[in-house]
């Protein structure tokens, strides 16, 4: 049951995607994140009322729908009203408070029942629907609708100035030439430059779902419990998620700094590291003789590895080039996409999780995990291209740059990657 109890969340996940992107670019960004809190709101309530285990499916159920259309929405949002130089920062605030919330549910279920941390819960929604209420809508959302007075309003109230010609004027003719050549589903694998983008997009997903990040955030604690740790698994799993957090903000802050792919390759390569110490100790105390008594500390110092590691750049980078790679005229299909292929890698390294562990023992996914992320530093070295500093028509124009024929004046900033990048 609780491997099912796992996956009813991605599921929801796929169809709250598939919801987002069909009227996404109908009725905005803002609305549509602001009309979401209200379901939010009430799943809380039911939550808390629960009184048989089929509101709990049916509640992960939800929980998955709304960030289906949260993980399609506000990347596109986010993407849409910042500017180059704290794009970064703005967009890796996404998981971030994602992060925040394991660890508000995990210090609260500690302590308390679980119909008051629901009724706590539901605080954090209707904050969100008092507040978010007064956000501008895109200036890209009133474009593509022809509302050009709203456009440029919008962007005055994003920037504090009235004085935004120049770059109102470089977001209508991107939005324009996008609009003419108006993208279909099917665009984002007949075009070369979506082709190129929803390839790194997939790449970095598969690699942040097979580094273990859901199963280990869902099976933390028990996790803890078969590792014989020194501490309760109820304050390693505070902790954990506390240094998570930590991490994320520090990423957040300094990834527009340094850029995407170094802190991309930092991260992968050292939280392979993590998860091959994780998976050596547990095979020795699990599978052999070998006295393990003196090392208890390994599994939360390798845990705690793997969560530092992870948050430099696993946990917030995917979906912060998410964000900035696709075009706007297939970004609400290619959103909608991304969010419905993590939640199936999510369920499916879900089950491999407890498939594996179930037959072998819990050194195996480890080991798996381990060996994914070593895989996926190529990837990250040979394919994905930096974005740091770049517009969001700038990085369309380098993508679009790979198409044209040898012998071009003008050379791709993007045909080869580049650990940073000065761009507009």
């Amino acid at each position: 049951m609780g491997s099912w109890l796992t996956v009813t969340h991605p599921i929801g996940s796929m169809f709250g995607a598939m919801f987002a992107a069909s009227i996404v670019d109908i009725i905005g960004r803002k609305k549509l994140v602001v009309l979401s809190s209200i379901p939010a709101i009430a799943n809380w309530l039911v939550l808390g009322l629960a009184s048989v285990p089929s509101i709990f499916f049916v509640g992960r159920f939800m929980s998955g729908f709304l960030d289906g259309i949260s993980f399609t929405v506000v990347p596109m949002y986010v993407g849409e009203i910042s500017e180059p130089q704290i794009r970064g920062l703005l967009s890796s605030a996404i998981p971030t408070t994602t992060v925040i919330g394991f660890l508000i549910i995990n210090s609260l279920g500690a302590y308390l029942p679980l119909d008051t941390v629901s009724y706590i819960c539901t605080i954090i929604p209707v904050l969100l629907l008092v507040t978010f209420s007064w956000m501008p809508e895109s200036p890209y959302y009133f474009l593509i609708r022809g509302n050009i007075d709203a456009a440029k309003r919008s962007l005055q109230q994003l920037r504090g100035t009235k004085d935004v010609n120049d770059e109102f004027q470089r977001i209508a003719e991107a939005v324009r030439a996008e609009q003419e050549n108006k993208g279909s589903f099917f665009d984002l694998f007949t075009v070369k430059s979506n082709r190129k983008a929803v390839t790194v997009t997939l790449g970095l997903f598969t690699i942040q779902q097979f580094s273990g990040r859901s199963v280990i955030i869902f099976y933390c604690k028990t996790i803890f419990e078969q590792s014989h740790t020194v501490i309760s698994a109820e304050t390693a799993t505070i902790l954990y998620f506390a240094v998570m957090l930590f991490f994320s903000v520090v990423t957040s802050i300094v990834v527009d700094f340094f850029g995407r792919r170094p802190m991309l390759i930092l991260s992968v390569s050292c939280t392979a590291m993590a998860l091959l110490t994780n998976s050596v100790f547990l095979y020795l105390t699990n599978c052999t003789n070998v006295d393990t008594s003196q090392l208890t500390f390994m599994p939360i110092v390798a845990l705690i590895g793997f969560v530092v590691t992870f948050s430099l750049g696993l946990q917030t980078i995917p979906h912060l080039i998410m964000g900035e790679i696709f075009a706007t005229s297939v970004k609400a299909f290619a959103l909608c996409l991304m969010d419905i292929y993590n939640s199936i890698v999510e369920t499916i390294s879900s089950k491999y999780f407890h498939w594996t562990n179930d037959t072998w023992g819990l050194h195996v996914p480890f080991f798996s995990f381990f060996t994914c992320c070593i895989l996926g530093l190529f990837f990250v070295i040979f394919y994905v291209p930096e974005t740091k500093g770049k517009t969001l028509e700038a990085i369309q124009d380098d993508l679009k740059e790979r198409d044209r024929v040898p012998g071009s004046k003008k050379n791709s900033t993007l045909d080869k990657p580049r650990l940073s990048h000065d761009g507009h």
